[in-house]
């Protein structure tokens, strides 16, 4: 039996993008249970990323799974059953596979048995940083600093770049680089013209990469601009719809790209971006996508499943005030995951 289920999941407090302020966003869950097994997935799409977004998506899901009529019988056969759900709709694709491992591993939360899943091992994330006003932005930088990060990750784009700058550069007085790890993403809010200029700024205050400077789909601007080399630039928004990984890479050449498994259509799919990255030499990390605890943890155990030293997006399991247990904890910068703690079922 095939359930689905909305859930809208409130914000702590007005979380701002380039894009707009968000204070809710609907995620979609769906409940595969049969022989006494249960497998739980989440679809979080974002409206003006995913592609498949619409005020409500729940009819769109439920049409996407309609055509499933059996469940594979092992799970080599995951895969091949995911991709019949169209590639237009990869958060709904990263629901399906989510719900298909966690019903093979029959471990109530298990979507990959690894040390990080087991509690063994932890991943080092990076703190974010929303916009706001400057107050806001400087309280979040104190909270983060005061928890213990070494690595934060500051939204731009949104207000006045100057005071942005400013922000940034009182970081700077009081920690160095080899102290403190500055990511910055712009969520594609910079012009190909004014781009170059706002980035040599940002270089002098030693800032370790910028995600998607320029709106996506400007693959010349793109290239042009990390040809230039004046900050290492991060692919995210450019990979979501990109149907062939290794063109993308070899044409933009960027040193880094970001793997979001719910935008890139699950985690198969997010193994392909990471085998293509690894073959042209581009670096990566793995972020969630405002997903709940359910879909953070399965998207968490997939990064554990990598050897990959770089802090990990992975930090947004607190943003919510009716999210779900699923225990997975957040110290010094790190997360950990207690498997003796029950994860919340929507569905109960």
């Amino acid at each position: 039996m095939i359930q689905l289920l909305s859930h809208p999941l409130q914000f702590h407090f007005e979380a701002g993008t380039s894009r707009g302020v968000l204070t809710q966003k609907t995620s979609y869950f769906i409940q595969i249970e049969q022989d006494g097994k249960i497998g739980l997935g989440e679809a979080g799409p974002l409206r003006g990323l995913s592609p498949e977004f619409e005020k409500d998506c729940l009819p769109a899901f439920q049409k996407a799974i309609s055509t499933i009529k059996h469940l594979p019988e092992n799970p080599e056969d995951i895969d091949a059953l995911v991709k019949t759900i169209p590639f237009e709709q990869p958060s709904f694709r990263a629901a399906f596979e989510m719900a298909l491992l966690d019903y093979f591993h029959a471990k109530d939360g298990v979507y990959f048995d690894n040390s990080f899943a087991r509690g063994v091992s932890s991943l080092p994330i990076n703190g974010l940083i929303w916009m706001g006003s400057p107050e806001f932005m400087r309280q979040q930088i104190a909270e983060k600093l005061a928890e213990g990060y070494s690595c934060l990750k500051l939204k731009i784009g949104a207000i006045d770049f100057e005071q942005e700058m400013e922000i940034i550069s009182e970081i700077r007085t009081h920690f160095s680089s080899t102290e403190l790890t500055i990511r910055v993403d712009a969520n594609g809010a910079f012009s190909p013209q004014d781009a170059p200029s706002k980035l040599e700024r940002l270089a002098h205050l030693d800032i370790h990469s910028i995600e998607q400077p320029i709106q996506a789909g400007q693959w010349k601007a793109m290239r042009e601009l990390c040809a230039l080399n004046i900050l290492p630039i991060a692919l995210d928004e450019e990979l979501i719809q990109a149907k062939d990984p290794q063109a993308l890479l070899e044409s933009i050449q960027a040193p880094y790209i970001i793997i979001k498994p719910s935008l890139l259509g699950g985690f198969g799919a997010s193994n392909t971006w990471i085998q293509a990255a690894e073959t042209v030499g581009t670096h990566w990390w793995i972020t969630s996508a405002l997903e709940s605890n359910i879909g953070l943890q399965a998207v968490a155990q997939f990064t554990g499943e990598y050897r990959n030293p770089l802090p990990q997006g992975l930090g947004t399991g607190k943003l919510y005030t009716n999210n779900f247990d699923c225990g997975l904890s957040i110290q010094k910068g790190h997360i950990y995951s207690n498997p003796h703690t029950k994860r919340t079922n929507p569905f109960a």
